[in-house]
């Protein structure tokens, strides 16, 4: 029988002799948190292979546009106004508008900017959106806890992408979609927190509580997808969630202990109930397969689960297939994609729902070529082409698709024309997964394109120096100090 201890004190002195402090080391040193936490307070920037912090870097480049892009959309606005009058005037920066707001406030929109057209990074085996995450507590850390230079600033920003992705795949990733949780809010405060830990330097026994603070605050509910904007603000709401579980921990306020080892009330327990989360994921690889180079880096302005049903259309297309051919489209796609990313639309629909709904990304992808941002302006959601060919369009579920890895994004398509003829296609991911992953020449080439809409293509320049060259910066505000500048909202008509 598992022995139940009822103070933190009694299980050190029992279990792990010696460990007096959480400032010491981890309750249990030997068990999944305590060896993360370990590992965490361990990683030089020097055990990184340079072709991850490479990628890392790469990724950072894709997760800096995608905030500038994000920082003046309507919905940004709104959500700068709301919680500036909330929280008041600070000393972190805020991307694109050249002001400056309290830490976790920065933590907040910054986050909400790099999700604010679904354009962002995504994780295929466990759905979150790393950049949303670690950027913006990153940045929130080093203007607040002191300065880093560039090359540690890029560690702690590894720190959250190999975290962050390993806590989802023992809650089995996509699994959490079908259950209707945001996942990736849910385990993203973890990756924050490793971040924002790493860049102030915690021991083990620190990042043991960081782990907990940031458990214990994990939430995110998916329905928020079909109207609401605050689907583009769960991964800030997480971001300044470890932001905070980190700086709590260094301060001494203590954490859940071993949390994902707890049986009740632990975050694998709890969140996993019934669906056999396995722990042994969380510690899988650490040091030795690095989870960076399986982050997705998209394609598309539209959510990961409408990519590869965009690459059957598309496909199809390049065959010959026009929208007057059509008489239906059917779509196979994983029971994740399924719940995720299928309803029947109906008229009126928000930005957010057109990106969210395979079938409008379907429709869109038929009749002009590509899934961007003038797909999804008032003006287009709103064209009767589109919502002819939405009505024969059906998606359903394909049990086969159901892995953890790999299969879970996979898709195929069947066009039946008005003469009975069928088009098949499918695609084994979708372009900019891990199996068929955008190249680093290829992400430069989107946020430079990204770029050409919101600024003077030599000051794009130097941020990008600044981003690839993160390894030699001597401060890594630099960086940050760079994207403050106040941009103009992007002309793409929302």
């Amino acid at each position: 029988m598992r022995a139940v201890y009822r103070t933190e004190l009694e299980y050190n002195m029992t279990v792990a002799p010696g460990v007096i402090s959480a400032t010491d080391g981890p309750t249990d040193p030997s068990g999944v948190t305590g060896v993360l936490a370990s590992w965490l307070a361990n990683l030089r920037a020097e055990d990184v292979p340079s072709e991850t912090r490479d990628r890392a870097a790469h990724l950072l480049l894709d997760g800096v546009v995608c905030a500038l892009v994000g920082a003046q959309l309507p919905w940004s606005r709104r959500a700068v106004g709301a919680v500036t009058a909330l929280e008041g005037i600070g000393n972190s920066p805020l991307l694109g508008w050249g002001e400056t707001v309290p830490a976790p406030a920065a933590c907040l929109l910054n986050s909400t900017f790099i999700q604010g057209f679904e354009l962002d990074d995504y994780h295929p085996g466990a759905p979150l959106h790393s950049l949303s995450l670690v950027l913006p507590s990153a940045i929130a850390t080093v203007n607040l806890a002191g300065p880093r230079c560039g090359r540690d600033f890029l560690t702690g920003i590894i720190a959250g992408l190999e975290v962050g992705p390993r806590v989802g795949l023992a809650l089995h990733g996509a699994q959490m979609l079908s259950r209707g949780w945001h996942s990736g809010a849910v385990f993203g405060t973890h990756a924050s927190a490793a971040t924002a830990g790493w860049l102030r330097g915690l021991t083990a026994g620190q990042f043991e509580d960081a782990l907990g603070l940031a458990a214990t605050q994990s939430s995110g509910l998916m329905a928020a997808q079909y109207e609401a904007m605050s689907k583009r603000m769960h991964h800030g709401f997480a971001a300044r969630s470890g932001f905070y579980a980190a700086g709590l921990a260094q301060s001494g306020y203590t954490g859940i202990k071993r949390v994902f080892e707890r049986d009740y009330g632990g975050f694998l327990s709890t969140f996993g109930e019934n669906h056999e989360p396995d722990s042994s994921k969380v510690t899988a690889g650490l040091g030795e397969v690095w989870e960076t180079h399986s982050i997705a880096v998209k394609a598309y302005a539209a959510m990961a689960a409408t990519h590869a049903p965009i690459d059957c259309v598309l496909l199809a297309r390049q065959r010959g297939v026009s929208s007057g051919d059509v008489a239906s489209i059917d779509v196979w796609v994983s029971h994740a994609a399924y719940h995720h990313g299928w309803w029947e639309v109906r008229r009126p629909i928000e930005t957010i729902g057109a990106q969210m709904n395979i079938g409008y990304a379907v429709a869109v992808a038929l009749l002009d070529g590509n899934v961007l941002a003038a797909q999804f302006t008032q003006d287009r959601i709103n064209s009767d082409d589109v919502w002819v060919l939405l009505d024969r369009i059906k998606v359903h579920h394909d049990p086969d698709y159901d892995t953890q890895r790999g299969n879970a994004l996979r898709a195929r398509m069947v066009v039946t024309t008005h003469e009975g003829r069928e088009i098949e296609t499918s695609v084994e991911g979708p372009r900019g997964a891990s199996n068929r992953p955008l190249t680093n020449g290829e992400i430069v080439a989107k946020a430079r394109q990204l770029a050409t809409d919101i600024m003077d293509p030599d000051e794009w320049e130097t941020i990008e120096a600044h981003v690839l060259g993160i390894d030699d910066l001597e401060d890594a505000t630099l960086l940050t100090k760079s994207l403050a500048r106040p941009l103009p909202a992007p002309p793409i008509g929302l």
